[in-house]
């Protein structure tokens, strides 16, 4: 039998006290994360617009491999976070040996296709030649270190499926302050050290993944946090990685989905002229803000219920979701109520001056300000689907949103009444709340809270079985 392993106990106690202790360090993760990206904006934007441009041709590729490794990497959270919750030790370990494995080699398969690729995705993309260089070498040295990316991945995901939230964040908020000496360093050069230019910031990147994945990895390996990678089941379970790739591919396209999605809403903003990209920017970037705790708050739902469902208390992981949903409606509904009246100062902190694009950005903001709650609503609805291991839903859920509601609405509101612009930013709080609606719907159907993956993927006994025979031969 697998020995009952207990940290912080998920599956009991008071449900507010554990959606804190989950939602706080990963909402304080995420803003350290985009603190991250932002330090790499700035030193990259001092080399001037070309290289601005290098990178930026080089972003969908790189968010469509975060995309991938981070679903895949979902798989890892959802079955260690049910296989905690039912106390089977041996199972999380196994789980996570796989998952670091599987990781691992689609990150090598990806980073040789990617990396001889690069030249052919940046003459698709339309590289000028002033550029063209720059931007395939940031391409390719982001391929190579796609390993160290993918095994962060996997760090986090398993950190996060047996609840410990806060390791990972001290960990983050390392890389930041790492990323702060490393990229101008790397960027222009000092000392003995030359400076690589754009091709720097990606070395700067690679070097503070690679040491933080090191450092998880190592982590994971000595056991003192909850969960332990073996030498031992390392080996290739084929039938495990296969229902883990059935169970993650749909949370990699449903990401992969969002940004493909955004990236065609851009498209039908700039038929509008620069002033409405303007506005559609700085609209974005509030927006991108907003949803920060959303996610966190989407997340910590996910290893509550996914730990509640594996120790078979449905019961109580329904009521994490409702609690858990309520916070998200509420705590952003407030956010979207102050972030309406200080819509036109927000906008002219990013664009000074611009009086027409400021107006433009302060409309958009209020818009779709009030229903931010209702985005809440649905990012943790979608969270407690993929913690019990509904993973089809979530992407289902994310393609009807974008592709049957609010494009097709942004499209018929802006081209076809006299709304123009306008007709964009409704859409989008008449997307949020039909969205949202929808969650609602699937959520007290119920179908969701009978998929503990626990059942479908039964390995206990496989390795209950190992365990006794090299215990008898030792």
């Amino acid at each position: 039998m697998d020995r009952k392993y207990s940290s912080d106990r998920l599956t009991e106690g008071p449900i507010m006290r554990s959606l804190i202790a989950l939602a706080v360090p990963i909402i304080f993760a995420n803003v350290l994360q985009t603190a991250y990206q932002l330090v790499d904006t700035f030193w990259v934007g001092r080399l001037g617009h070309e290289a601005v441009a290098a990178v930026s041709l080089s972003f969908p590729f790189i968010f469509l491999l975060i995309s991938l490794g981070g679903g895949l990497a979902i798989a890892g959270t959802i079955l260690v976070a049910q296989y905690q919750g039912k106390g089977e030790k041996k199972s999380v370990d196994h789980i996570a040996s796989q998952t670091l494995l599987m990781m691992f080699i689609v990150s090598l398969l990806l980073s040789v296709i990617g990396y001889y690729l690069s030249p052919g995705l940046m003459t698709l993309m339309g590289a000028e030649p002033d550029v063209f260089d720059d931007a395939v070498s940031y391409l390719q040295i982001s391929f190579l270190g796609l390993v160290f990316m993918f095994a962060y991945f996997v760090y986090q995901s398993l950190m996060r499926g047996v609840g410990d939230v806060k390791t990972p964040m001290y960990l983050v908020l390392c890389t930041v302050l790492l990323n702060l000496i490393f990229d101008p360093l790397f960027i222009f050069g000092y000392g003995p050290i030359p400076g690589y230019g754009v091709t720097g910031a990606a070395i700067a990147t690679i070097g503070t993944q690679g040491i933080a994945s090191v450092i998880g990895v190592s982590m994971l390996i000595s056991g003192r946090y909850g969960v332990q990678v073996h030498t031992k089941d390392l080996k290739p379970d084929a039938e495990l990685i296969r229902k883990m790739f059935r169970l993650g591919l749909p949370s990699s396209v449903e990401q992969s989905t969002r940004s493909l999605g955004i990236a065609v809403l851009t498209l039908l903003v700039a038929s509008f002229g620069t002033i409405t990209v303007a506005a559609y920017g700085i609209g974005s970037r509030v927006l991108s803000f907003v949803i920060i705790p959303a996610l966190g708050l989407s997340m910590a739902t996910s290893t509550l219920v996914g730990q509640n469902i594996g120790a078979g208390k449905t019961e109580r992981a329904v009521r994490i979701t409702k609690m858990s949903t309520r916070i998200g409606f509420i705590s952003l509904t407030l956010a979207g109520i102050v972030i309406f009246f200080l819509a036109e100062p927000l906008s002219a902190f990013f664009i000074p001056g611009e009086t027409e694009a400021i107006r433009s950005s302060a409309t958009f903001i209020r818009i779709m300000a009030l229903t931010f709650g209702f985005m809440g609503m649905q990012q943790v609805l979608t969270g407690a689907f993929r913690g019990a291991g509904d993973t089809f839903v979530a992407m289902v859920l994310a393609i009807v949103t974008l592709w049957m509601l609010q494009f097709p609405l942004s499209y018929v509101l802006s081209k076809h009444t006299t709304l123009a612009e306008n007709g964009i930013w409704w859409a989008f709080p008449v997307t949020n709340i039909i969205a949202a609606a929808i969650s609602v719907a699937y959520f007290h159907k119920g179908g969701w809270k009978e998929r503990s993956m626990t059942e479908e993927i039964r390995i206990t006994e496989q390795i209950t079985e190992e365990s006794i025979i090299e215990e008898g031969i030792m």
